[in-house]
């Protein structure tokens, strides 16, 4: 059984390997003897997977000290992790790793008796957001690290798409020297064609999900995106959440569309609860989270509320611009887009809130303002900390910053 599953492995060390590496593996070390990494579908995490076994064995795809295992492959079905495990470990294995976890029944017991019992091997595995690692009896926070990997910046989709070398930024940077940097970048990308903010309307409509540059075709990519998010719920949900039934899942459906044509939009339960047809306010609220946890939508609270967010949410947004590109059919509106990029771009290193004034309050201190190249300093006006995140415009001045810079935090 192992000699098929190197051998599967291998094959997949080998077609699922690339050559760009994410902002995630270069900036994460992994010292802890169990690691997860969870995001949503697409991303790109089974390609980090793989790179992480490639870098133990230095970049040899035969070696036996690492293998790569496809949790739900009809292979594995034939067997237990446990015993693939131990088989490894007895012919000198080292290094092991789990693709699509959560699609594994019993995958936390599993997992839990594989770090206690061997002791010599390190582990990493991938698994849909929503995954609870504190779910039930075998509780492995105390024996894994848990990452959270997003989809592409803006900066990566262009390193990515035209093999350049571009810096990151931080948000202080961003703010402070902020016509410098963008001289830095147009510099950067003279030779590719195009313009700074073409590229960015690119970005906007497909370039948060590695799997574009395979499919090469914006309508193709909009209907794979879709399914993909459909999937999420009708597959993965269920795994992570046994107690879903179909009519839940058919709710849960019904619940994003919803969302998707209201974005922004501040929640009104008794307004939802008539129109999904949930009968209480507690599972509406669940079934709120369980997207969230997907990373199919992204809540925002009050200043004053962060302690209480499920309760609290004053605005829900879909995760990103992608999204509402393949579930509004291009009927997106700007703005929303716009507030949707800025949100999921800072929020991967950032504490983001709604403001009094305003419509987003990062780390307690800066007040954003998201608007066109015509937006002005009036809901900003005597904030000290007040900026503008402007679309359309190349370069900024003062206050007032292009958005798509907010695209290089990461």
């Amino acid at each position: 059984m192992l000699e098929e599953l190197m051998k599967l492995s291998q094959r997949f060390l080998e077609i699922k390997n690339q050559k760009y590496r994410r902002y995630f593996i270069e900036n994460t070390q992994l010292t802890q003897r169990l690691s997860m990494i969870v995001g949503q579908r697409g991303i790109g995490k089974t390609t980090t997977l793989i790179q992480y076994l490639l870098d133990y064995a230095k970049q040899d795809r035969f070696s036996h000290s690492i293998l790569y295992v496809q949790a739900d492959h009809f292979l594995v079905g034939n067997t237990t992790l446990y015993e693939i495990t131990e088989t490894f470990q007895n012919l000198g294995g080292e290094f092991i790793a789990f693709d699509e976890i959560h699609k594994y029944a019993n995958w936390s017991l599993e997992l839990k008796s594989i770090y206690d019992t061997f002791p010599k091997i390190k582990i990493i595995t991938s698994g849909s957001s929503a995954l609870e690692i504190h779910k039930g009896t075998h509780d492995l926070s105390r024996r894994s690290i848990v990452y959270n990997m997003t989809g592409l910046s803006f900066r990566e989709y262009l390193e990515l798409y035209y093999n350049l070398n571009l810096t990151m930024y931080s948000l202080s940077e961003i703010l402070n020297k902020n016509q410098r940097i963008v001289s830095e970048i147009i510099l950067g990308i003279e030779n590719t064609g195009k313009k700074i903010l073409a590229h960015f309307k690119d970005y906007l409509k497909y370039g948060f999900y590695p799997f574009y540059k395979e499919v090469n075709d914006e309508k193709i990519f909009q209907v794979l995106l879709e399914q993909n998010m459909h999937i999420t719920i009708e597959g993965d949900l269920p795994a992570i959440y046994p107690h879903l039934t179909g009519n839940s899942i058919r709710k849960i459906k019904q619940l994003l569309s919803f969302i998707a044509g209201s974005v922004p939009c501040t929640p009104n339960w008794q307004k939802i609860k008539s129109i999904v047809e949930i009968g209480d306010d507690r599972t509406l609220k669940t079934y709120f989270k369980y997207l969230e946890d997907a990373e199919l939508i992204q809540t925002l609270a009050k200043a004053t509320d962060k302690m209480n967010k499920l309760e609290s949410s004053e605005k829900i947004y879909l995760n990103n611009p992608n999204q509402m590109n393949a579930l509004s059919y291009n009927n997106s509106n700007p703005g929303t887009i716009r507030e949707t990029f800025f949100l999921n771009m800072l929020r991967v290193k950032h504490g983001i809130a709604l403001p009094s004034r305003g419509d987003f309050l990062v780390d307690d201190q800066y007040t954003f303002e998201i608007g066109g190249k015509n937006k002005e300093n009036h809901q900003i006006n005597n904030i000290k900390e007040g900026y503008l995140a402007c679309d359309d415009i190349e370069m900024g001045i003062s206050n007032k910053i292009p958005l798509w810079l907010f695209g290089f935090l990461y």
